[in-house]
C-alpha cells in the first residue's frame, strides 16, 4: 500500500513535459499534411463504375499500396500498385482516418 502512495508523489515532481506540449501546440492542425487513405477491410472490390451494379475489376486488398486520383460521392478511383489495376472502391471501406487536434 505504501508503494501505491508513493507514485502519485513520484509522476507530480517528473512533469517536465510542458516544453514539449507547447512545441507540438505551435504547429496548427491545418498545416499538417492529411493521413494517408487506408483499406479498413480485408478485401475491398474494384470496380468499373462508382456503383456497386458495375462489373468487378479487381480486388483490393489491406496490404495493397494504391493512390487515389479522384472522388465522386462517397466513392473514389484508385490505382492500385500493386496489380495496376484502376477503377472505383467504395468509401465506405477505403477512407482517411481521422487526426484529432487539440488547438
Amino acid at each position: 500500500m505504501l508503494g501505491a502512495l508513493a507514485l502519485p508523489m513520484l509522476s507530480a515532481t517528473t512533469a517536465s513535459a510542458a516544453p514539449v506540449a507547447s512545441a507540438v501546440r505551435a504547429s496548427s492542425c491545418s498545416s499538417l499534411p492529411p493521413l494517408p487513405y487506408e483499406v479498413h477491410a480485408k478485401a475491398v472490390t474494384i470496380r468499373s463504375k462508382a456503383t456497386t451494379k458495375s462489373t468487378a475489376v479487381g480486388v483490393l486488398y489491406k496490404s495493397h499500396r494504391f493512390s487515389v486520383a479522384k472522388k465522386s460521392g462517397n466513392w473514389l478511383y484508385i490505382t492500385d500498385k500493386t496489380t495496376g489495376v484502376k477503377g472505383w472502391v467504395s468509401g465506405t471501406y477505403v477512407f482517411r482516418d481521422v487526426r484529432m487536434c487539440l488547438d
